[in-house]
């Protein structure tokens, strides 16, 4: 089982930047790749990115390809969600899941293990 907390999450300008970090817990986390998906009230939870266990192979949505990247560090059991030129409609609440083993799609409803969530909200 892995036990997943956000944070980074804030208040910047459009055109800025903020790091989000999503710390785990448990021993198997780096067997699992991880997705970072994002919501708005009223709206269902969109897919952002995803990491594959090794840290090699990210994939992203359209939305954000080009604008965020995302990292992981397995020895601190940490992966970061480094969002660049960001854009009002990237405010949302931030959360990060855990991918099923062998499982590469974007469908939240898949993922399990979500974290509580990080508010990113970007001023015009």
């Amino acid at each position: 089982q892995v036990h997943l907390v956000e944070s980074g999450g804030g208040l910047v300008q459009a055109g800025g930047s903020l790091r989000l970090s999503c710390a785990a817990s448990g021993r198997t986390f780096s067997v699992y790749d991880i997705g970072w998906f994002r919501q708005t009230p009223g709206k269902e939870r969109e897919y952002v990115g995803r990491i594959d266990r090794n840290g090699v192979i990210a994939d992203y949505a359209d939305s954000v390809k080009g604008r965020f990247t995302i990292s992981r560090d397995n020895d601190r059991k940490m992966v970061y969600l480094q969002m660049n030129s960001l854009k009002p409609e990237d405010t949302a609440v931030y959360y990060c899941a855990v991918a099923p083993l062998e499982y590469i799609g974007r469908r939240a409803e898949v993922y399990d293990f979500w974290g509580q969530g990080t508010q990113v909200t970007v001023s015009s």
